[in-house]
């Protein structure tokens, strides 16, 4: 039984590995099919040519053996006609003339010879008495009872038939035939040894075989080159494909002759150095605009801080102006607030995008880093009546990040989330297992139509651009947030449903360069309703300092 397994488990894998090589080898395949077919054919083509070769070499066995024996036939009616004698004396004459019919020339015909050799039969039979009457001379146990009976029947017949112990079995071809001119039946048997004919049928068989196996492999042969002459140019043309795709944008193929491969390969080439120019032209006018981008925001940065000192002058002063005066002073004020968060942003994306961004990571709690933006998104929260609800585990979760870009990127999802929320609680979740620790920022508002969920990091991007914001954010706080996680080694992922609301999941490492493969935290969230606590403004949040404000907290990381 064990073996049995061995030899299933054995074929198993076999036929496994033939089926993958089947559906990834252009080459095997048409080099196995080639084999089948040929094979079919060499086979249908062998069996007619074997038939045929043995009906003819009957057919002349056959000719030449009649021929042979009518003209036998011819000397044993003159030797015996006229005979009719006892039992005793028809055996002894019967004898005789077998001696003088076996031993004599084929007679006057010229093909008689080409029959061959033969052993001839006597026999005076009468149908109409038992077969113990039967007198005979030769080999007459090896004449067949039907071949007897049409030739007792005064019937020229024939019949192929094989004869003999089973260790000395020979085939012959009888013939038959009726001797007139005797008083009493007699009857005369050629038996004509087909040996030569099936030793000529077994060397054609031979023959065939071994010139249908060289014919396979010659066909197997050719076909395996010529589908090599063309597979290796495909394979070739695949080869510098996937270059091309890994970014070795100089990558050619040589062109050989002018066929259709030839033609492939310069089109391919041709199609290559049009998408590197426009590689080539889309990278310098991404450079372009980020350096535009970089150079416009630090040239603004000068009059901005100008004009930022005169707003704040006038806004310290607003008690003094007028109600009109004064309430547009207070706009300035937080106009100015957005345009310097939208420079802090644009700096910030330029930097990433130029990828001289570092990650300062140290060793640090996380939780701390979550009760800290929990705090400074209250106030905005109390303004929109959304209950903040945290989850975090009652030990450290120790993580090399860096706090600073954590903390934005949490502010960030938080003030979405809020922003959303439509007045529903936003939940927040830590969780760790051995290699990450996520967080998911959930609400119940409005929710992500089907496909905005990839759509969610795009700068300047919003789902609703109807809707007023409470936050008055720049429309590239998720992108930066993006890129942070990225630069952590880690994913920041969206899921959401129209008026599902929507969850944000931040999957980091919890040692730099390490890697993981599952997060801690299930995307879509799997909390129940109300599955959360709320934390209220008097609980401690930690050792950490809490700024209450997210408008001064953005305008002091702008700074």
């Amino acid at each position: 039984m064990t073996t049995g397994r061995r030899v299933a488990a054995f074929l198993r894998r076999r036929s496994i590995d033939f089926g993958e090589l089947w559906r990834q080898s252009l080459q095997f395949r048409v080099t196995i099919s080639t084999l089948a077919l040929s094979s079919a054919v060499v086979f249908v083509l062998g069996m007619v040519l074997q038939n045929q070769i043995t009906d003819r070499l009957i057919e002349t066995k056959k000719a030449a053996a009649i021929a042979q024996t009518r003209a036998i036939l011819d000397d044993a009616e003159s030797e015996l006609s006229g005979i009719d004698a006892a039992p005793d004396e028809l055996k002894s004459r019967l004898g005789n003339a077998l001696k003088k019919l076996a031993s004599a020339p084929a007679g006057q015909d010229p093909t008689s010879a080409s029959a061959g050799a033969f052993e001839p039969v006597l026999a005076s039979a009468d149908p109409s008495k038992s077969s113990e009457a039967t007198v005979f001379a030769g080999p007459f146990e090896k004449v067949t009872p039907r071949l007897r009976q049409f030739v007792e029947g005064e019937q020229f017949s024939e019949q192929i038939h094989t004869a003999g112990v089973e260790s000395a079995r020979t085939t012959y071809l009888m013939i038959g035939a009726p001797i007139t001119g005797a008083p009493r039946p007699l009857q005369l048997y050629l038996l004509f040894p087909l040996t030569a004919e099936q030793n000529t049928v077994l060397t054609v068989q031979n023959t065939l075989m071994v010139g249908g196996l060289v014919l396979l492999f010659l066909l197997v042969l050719i076909t395996n080159l010529v589908t090599r002459q063309v597979v290796h140019p495909v394979r070739r043309a695949a080869a510098a494909a996937e270059r091309f795709a890994e970014g070795e944008l100089d990558q050619r193929l040589g062109v050989l002759g002018e066929d259709d491969l030839a033609k492939l390969a310069e089109s391919y080439n041709e199609m290559a150095a049009s998408i590197q120019r426009q590689i080539r032209q889309l990278e310098e006018f991404g450079q372009l605009q980020r350096r535009f981008t970089s150079d416009v925001s630090h040239e603004l940065r000068t009059p901005l801080t100008t004009v930022r000192m005169a707003a704040d002058v006038l806004h310290a002063s607003r008690e003094q102006f007028p109600p009109g005066l004064a309430r547009s002073t207070e706009l300035l004020v937080d106009e100015l607030d957005r345009f310097e968060a939208l420079l802090g942003d644009l700096l910030e994306i330029s930097r990433l995008d130029a990828g001289v961004e570092e990650l300062s990571a140290e060793l640090i709690d996380a939780r701390p880093i979550v009760l800290r933006v929990v705090e400074q998104v209250r106030v905005i929260a109390g303004d929109a009546n959304s209950e903040l609800e945290v989850d975090l585990p009652e030990t450290p979760v120790e993580a090399e990040l860096d706090s600073r870009r954590v903390e934005r990127i949490l502010r960030n999802l938080l003030a979405n989330a809020v922003d959303h929320s439509e007045g529903q609680p936003v939940r927040v979740r830590l969780a760790a297992n051995e290699h990450a620790l996520a967080v998911t920022v959930q609400d119940f508002g409005v929710g992500l139509r089907t496909g905005e969920a990839g759509l969610v990091f795009n700068r300047f991007w919003r789902a609703d651009p109807s809707r007023n914001r409470r936050t008055g954010g720049t429309g590239l706080g998720l992108a930066i947030s993006h890129e942070d996680a990225k630069l952590h080694g880690g994913e920041l992922e969206a899921w959401g449903e129209p008026d599902r609301g929507a969850c944000f999941r931040l999957t980091l490492p919890l040692r730099q360069g390490e890697k993981w493969e599952s997060s801690p935290l299930d995307l879509p969230p799997d909390v129940p309703p109300g599955g959360f606590i709320g934390i209220e403004p008097d609980e401690p949040a930690g050792e950490v300092s809490v700024t209450p404000d997210l408008v001064a907290a953005e305008r002091e990381e702008a700074r």
